[in-house]
């Protein structure tokens, strides 16, 4: 009976997927076509410009999605090849299907989808917002939990995003409040649906080890080195791109000290926290997207960053605590402290800069759905409104961004508690031997691991 709830998720594991995958060859087939070559020498150079711009950019950015983020996910000391393969998973998932949808809406025209780079590029963009809310319920969930869960979050947040960036015209180039706002209260909010108001008891095997917070700090580290590509790569080139290039590294500098500084402070011996240092020394770039194109002052830039160090790292040790016993809030990764807080700071920055700094100039970014552009701001013009309303729409993005996310958020946490759907069991979960075959299962099922466990473990993989 205990084996139940996870045989069916498995089984509709392959079934699931090999149907998508099934429906995408044939979409591809029938309406996916490749831009067609420029005929012009003009028109050729100017498309090779583009593809040398973006490409950079764009390996940048895999790397940080398949390897600097699925590393920094491995403070789970034993699932981690669970973690790294469904972070994989939900990557190219999620990607192919935001594709699809991004294909039908934008780019349908005379029966054909042109595909190209930058298609594929906005398309990770939605796929990284399933990545960021995955990390809310790691661990006590299937993976057809998170395929689900991907589904409903994609087309969701293409709505969102076009309603903040196209509709209001908010100013967020680095994704501060369409990708990490959002993507950490729809995340939050599907925790609350699916676990309800029961309380998640601390598992045994939730603990990080010194080897798997090793492992964590390596992908934070990568994720510090490419993270001003993210920010930076739907920036104009020229001088809007350099301005968010240099802000980006000014902020994560600033805020890579200050979570040194601050966890050292907060810890009674003076020693440094390895979740604080894989976690605050990102809240700058976080924060610093909303501004990241805007002529602000340097000073400014490290300032962000600093104090987004901060909050993430006051989150941790006072807020998770706080929300966990009040709402029994689960937030296993902790998203809402180095995502939500730090975002919200830094939508908050980008409209006292815009009314501190009217004449801030900021480039053309492009809509991470695909669309059309958000047209450009110089010189206190806002696409022709003035600083009070372009600030006051920045708020509106924020609340949006926030309110309809968590809505989401409870809603798809709610289906995600169907029958076929069922989670773990309790003393299986955080535990690879789960869903992968594991050479020495007396040794996968831990220390401590009871018979009853270990025979539940073999069960499962047969």
């Amino acid at each position: 009976m205990a084996t139940t709830p996870s045989t069916s998720p498995r089984r509709l594991l392959p079934l699931s997927l090999g149907l998508f995958q099934a429906a995408l060859l044939l979409f591809f087939t029938l309406f996916i076509t490749y831009d067609e070559p420029s005929a012009q020498a003009e028109d050729a150079n100017s498309v090779a410009n583009h593809l040398y711009s973006i490409f950079p950019f764009f390996q940048d950015i895999q790397v940080m999605l398949v390897v600097g983020l699925g590393l920094l996910l491995t403070f789970l000391p034993r699932y981690g090849l669970s973690v790294l393969t469904h972070n994989f998973l939900l990557l190219n998932f999620s990607m192919q299907w935001a594709m699809l949808l991004q294909g039908l809406l934008h780019h349908f025209h005379h029966g054909q989808v042109h595909l190209g780079l930058r298609n594929i590029l906005t398309a990770e963009f939605a796929a990284v917002t399933v990545l960021i809310s995955t990390g809310a319920i790691l661990g006590r969930t299937n993976p057809c939990q998170l395929l689900v869960m991907a589904t409903c979050e994609v087309p969701i947040y293409l709505t969102s995003e076009w309603a903040i960036i196209t509709y209001l015209g908010v100013l967020d180039v680095g994704g501060t409040i369409t990708i990490h706002v959002f993507s950490c209260y729809f995340g939050l909010g599907v925790s609350k649906a699916l676990f309800r108001a029961a309380q998640q008891p601390v598992h045994p095997k939730e603990t990080p080890t010194p080897r798997s917070d090793l492992m964590a700090l390596v992908g934070m580290l990568i994720l510090w080195v490419f993270w001003p590509s993210f920010v930076a790569v739907l920036c104009q080139p020229g001088d809007a791109q350099h301005r968010a290039i240099l802000n980006t590294l000014l902020a994560m500098s600033a805020s890579a000290v200050t979570t040194v500084v601050a966890s050292s402070l907060m810890e009674r011996d003076g020693k440094l926290s390895p979740g604080h240092l894989q976690n605050g020394s990102l809240a700058g770039g976080v924060a610093i997207g909303a501004v990241a194109d805007m002529a602000v002052a340097p000073v400014a830039a490290l300032a962000l960053g600093s104090l987004s160090a901060v909050i993430c790292l006051l989150g941790f040790r006072f807020l998770t605590p706080l929300l966990a016993r009040k709402v029994s809030l689960q937030d296993q990764c902790g998203i809402h402290n180095l995502h939500g807080l730090p975002g919200i700071l830094g939508a908050a920055a980008s409209a006292v800069a815009i009314l501190v700094v009217p004449d801030v100039t900021a480039g053309y970014h492009f809509s991470a759905t695909g669309g059309n552009a958000t047209e450009e701001v110089v010189m206190g013009q806002f696409g022709g409104r003035g600083a009070g309303w372009q600030a006051l729409c920045q708020a509106m993005g924020l609340v949006g961004a926030g309110g309809g996310s968590l809505l989401a958020g409870l809603l798809t946490g709610a289906a995600l508690r169907l029958p076929c759907l069922a989670l773990p069991p309790q003393r299986l979960c955080f535990d690879d031997s789960l869903y992968f075959k594991v050479q020495d299962e007396a040794e996968s099922t831990g220390m401590g691991g009871t018979s009853e466990e270990r025979a539940l473990a073999m069960k499962e993989q047969v």
